[in-house]
């Protein structure tokens, strides 16, 4: 079963499709089938431990120590993290740290400066 659009006017989910236009029952609203919303594309937005926005190009500090996968090391607390990139994946920013280098890290262990 197709979902139908909800009403413009009163946000109902309730609606239904007549011929070729879509009645709202709540609020008697009808509208062509051909100027049905279109749906709101999902835009990610990335936020850091205190929930501020990320934003590519942000300095972000470590808030808690890190230990490095394989490499053996530790990113200590406190590590300050410029010119983050963000991305989709499993670790949400590319970036490079001094005496480390390239490396991807998660959102929720960095907070923005």
């Amino acid at each position: 079963m197709s979902k139908l659009p909800a009403c413009p006017q009163c946000k109902s989910e309730f609606t239904y499709e007549d011929g070729g236009m879509f009645v709202c029952p709540e609020c008697a609203h009808e509208w062509s089938a051909q100027q049905a919303p279109a749906a709101a594309e999902e835009v990610k937005v990335w936020r850091d431990a205190a929930g501020n926005v990320l934003q590519d190009g942000d300095t972000v500090t470590v808030i808690k120590d890190l230990k490095l996968k394989g490499g053996g090391g530790v990113v200590k607390m406190g590590t300050k993290v410029k010119n983050i990139r963000l991305v989709d994946g499993d670790h949400d920013i590319d970036c490079k740290i001094d005496g480390f280098g390239s490396m991807g890290l998660k959102t929720e262990f960095v907070k923005k400066v």
